[in-house]
């Protein structure tokens, strides 16, 4: 017996990327878990995570990976419906906010480990969800 799919009235044709909000979901998740595991063997290591004398709470970082992918989100969902090609203003938006987001830990008054470590959490993010969102674009 074989099934053949149809678009009957008043049904809706799966599209690609219409679950954009769960891979974005998901690959935060994994980043989160990604980005507190590099910091927490930082410290382990004995990298300081303090910034002018306080310190970063490990679990701050899932957290920060987490909100920053449902912006992510939120810029994805619009690109997908106001530009022409949506994955290449993706990948170029976010390459590009991946790279401003080291301004901060730059500037930041800590250890060069300290800020190091910051920016690979960065880039450990940006490399999990990224791509994953892009393929959601296509």
């Amino acid at each position: 017996m074989s099934v053949i799919a149809t678009n009957q009235p008043g049904t809706t044709a799966r599209k690609p990327g219409q679950k954009l909000w769960v891979t974005t979901v998901g690959a935060g998740l994994v980043a989160a878990v990604a980005t507190t595991t590099v910091a927490a063997v930082a410290d382990a290591a004995g990298v300081s995570l303090d910034i002018a004398g306080e310190p970063i709470p490990v679990l701050a970082f899932a957290q920060m990976t987490f909100l920053f992918s449902l912006v992510g989100l939120a810029i994805a969902a619009g690109l997908r419906r106001w530009a022409g090609d949506a994955r290449t203003v993706w990948l170029r938006t976010t390459i590009a906010l991946t790279a401003l987001s080291f301004v901060p830990d730059l500037l930041a008054d800590a250890a060069t480990a300290t800020k190091l470590t910051l920016m690979l959490t960065h880039v450990v993010a940006a490399a999990i969800v990224i791509p994953v969102v892009a393929r959601r674009l296509r």
